[in-house]
Formats: structure tokens, sequence, C-alpha cells
């Protein structure tokens, strides 16, 4: 995260530049608040001249159990492994290498035609905060190696969902109706 010393050191023109990468990734105007030296008033215009709409209102999330939900976990996970990646190899660090990394995410892993994405930057956003204030932890999957979000100080040997996926994993309704006869004879 940014802190306020340090938005003074960025010009006007790149905070623009970060508010409108952040906008096009549809951060939240809290976020934009926080990440930015400008205005309230601005963000809300740069908002609507963007995307046509006012930014979205109500709370950022605030619960660490989402990221904890298997396929939110693998999303999360996967974009953290990113961040740490930029981090160590571009020389970008904060809200930069955030929104880098977040892009990165998007190309690899887009969300389906028509959908919003499953996981948000600001999720990522808040994510990140989690894991700075010790809510959220990493663990290595004891299976694959691989490092997932888990409890802090859980004390135990850890396996990914993808190495042992849940009993219910994609058992949803939309999910049944998809795969069932009836709705495949009717298309």
């Amino acid at each position: 995260m940014t802190h306020k010393k340090d938005k003074c050191i960025i010009d006007e023109a790149d905070q623009l530049q970060l508010a409108i990468s952040l906008v096009n990734s549809f951060a939240r105007l809290q976020v934009l608040e926080i990440e930015t030296t400008l205005s309230r008033r601005r963000l809300i215009t740069l908002y609507r001249e963007l995307h046509g709409v006012s930014p979205p209102k109500g709370q950022l999330p605030f619960s660490t159990r989402w990221f904890l939900i298997w396929t939110h976990n693998i999303h999360a996970s996967l974009f953290l492994q990113i961040l740490r990646k930029i981090e160590a190899h571009s020389g970008l660090t904060g809200i930069l290498a955030m929104v880098k990394a977040y892009q990165l995410y998007q190309e690899h892993v887009p969300p389906e035609p028509g959908q919003e994405p499953l996981f948000s930057l600001t999720r990522a956003w808040t994510l990140v905060r989690f894991l700075n204030g010790s809510m959220l932890s990493t663990s290595a999957c004891r299976s694959c190696k691989g490092v997932f979000l888990v409890k802090p100080n859980g004390g135990y040997r850890f396996i990914c969902g993808l190495c042992k996926v849940p009993a219910r994993a994609g058992k949803t309704d939309k999910a049944r109706d998809a795969g069932s006869p009836a709705t495949q004879s009717e298309g």
C-alpha cells in the first residue's frame, strides 16, 4: 500500500495515470481515494467518464473468509504469486506492482464473456492489506508445493484445493443444470 508521504512523491500526471489504471480495473472509490491524492470529486468524474456510470457504493470487503473458499483461494493465491514475482523482479512496489499484477492475472484468467471477474482489483487490494495486517497468511501445499492462502498460525500441514478438491466443488445448481440431459437437448 502507498503511504501519504509516498503519494506526494508522484506528480499529478502520474497520479492521474494511476487513477485511470485503477478505474479501468473497476477499483472501488475508497481504494482510489486511499491510493491517490486526487480529490473525491475528480475521481467520481473520472469514473463516470471511463465507465459511463457512477462508481458503485457500499463498503469494501472486510472478511478474510472469502479468501479461504476454495475457488476464491485459488484465484487469490494465483494473483498473490504474480504480485510477488513482479515485486521481486521488476522493481515495482505498492499499488503500482498490484495494478501490474492484476493486469497480468486478468490476461491469464479472463472472466467468462458477459461475466464479472471472480477476483476483482478491490479484492486484490484487500488481500494485500489482510496479509500486511497478519489477518491471512500463506502456506505451501505439502503435495504440489504451491503457495496458497491460509488462516494465520494454522499449525497444520496444508493440502490445497487443487490437490484435494472439496467434495461439493462445482456442484452448484447452475453447473448441474448445464450438464443435465434435459438442458442439453433443449439447445
